[in-house]
């Protein structure tokens, strides 16, 4: 991404400098502030991450388990107890509950967050087995 914001300025180096070694040392110089700048933004985001992480208060910090728990309860519902119910219903119809009553939701959006939050979840055990992070 930062090349194609770079390339235009770069194009314009070349209407304005004629020596090729100084045009040369400007856009190294343009694209080296350009990524100096885009890992100090991505430094300061993980700076407040941490600060996030750390803080005591279960509404700051714990809204990575909370999506984590709700995904868990949502998929045993879904692939334990809803079959078992169901079964059970089949088994022993009443006349008051019905399988139909029994609530739904959609499972493709869980998988999507349940999926993402393992892939995360997989990507930091591999960086801390690597010895990346503590």
């Amino acid at each position: 991404m930062l090349k194609s914001l770079i390339g235009p300025v770069a194009g314009l180096l070349d209407k304005f400098i004629e020596d090729k070694d100084q045009k040369n040392q400007l856009a190294h110089d343009i694209a080296t502030m350009a990524q100096k700048h885009a890992h100090e933004s991505n430094m300061a985001q993980v700076d407040v991450n941490k600060a996030e992480a750390q803080h005591r208060s279960i509404f700051v910090a714990g809204w990575r388990p909370f999506i984590g728990w709700v995904c868990g309860v949502a998929l045993a519902y879904h692939f334990i107890l809803y079959p078992i119910v169901v079964f059970i219903l089949a088994n022993f119809p009443t006349e008051t509950f019905t399988v139909d009553q029994l609530p739904k939701f959609d499972m493709d959006s869980l998988m999507t967050v349940l999926l993402g939050m393992l892939g995360l979840g997989g990507l930091r055990t591999f960086e801390k087995n690597k010895g990346l992070t503590k």
